[in-house]
């Protein structure tokens, strides 16, 4: 009898410690899983939702002479910005451009323009995005590009 309530004594023991290991886990799986949840949250939240601006033609985007006069280089591109909503920003749907869009449009085509045809490369497509953002934010005054997309490139 006494090896009877021995081994109900460690079969008892045993499911113990794995019960309490199990809840020991879950708490450590859900303690971990909110840290990191709320992490990636607050790095989203820290700015509010851009508005897209596509600068130039809706259809053909901007085509621009580069290299010079003499240099029969065009290139076709599709630029689109994401913008910081302006405090005392028009109602969108007005037939003229806005002045954003305007000094946007302005220093993108200015910038282009001043490239050489070599800077134009794939491998340099990342370097362009910045320079554009810079130009912009520049041109806008604050800091109001979140990020550039380059929908069309075509190099002719």
């Amino acid at each position: 009898m006494a090896e009877e309530g021995g081994k109900k004594f460690s079969v008892m023991l045993i499911v113990g410690l794995i019960v309490v290991g199990l809840i020991l886990a879950g708490g450590i799986s859900y303690f971990i899983a909110t840290k990191v949840i709320s992490t990636r949250s607050e790095g989203k939240a820290a700015r509010e939702p851009g508005v897209f601006l596509k600068l130039g033609d809706p259809k053909e985007g901007l085509i621009v002479n580069i290299g010079g006069v003499t240099s029969g280089r065009y290139l076709k591109i599709g630029v689109i910005l994401e913008l910081k909503p302006a405090k005392n920003a028009p109602a969108p749907g007005g037939k003229g451009a806005s002045p954003d869009e305007i000094k946007s449009l302005d220093a993108v085509v200015q910038l282009l323009r001043s490239q050489k045809v070599e800077d134009f490369e794939p491998s340099r497509q990342e370097r362009l995005k910045e320079l554009i953002k810079a130009e912009v934010n520049k041109a806008l005054g604050e800091d109001r590009v979140y990020e550039v997309f380059i929908t069309n490139f075509v190099l002719q």
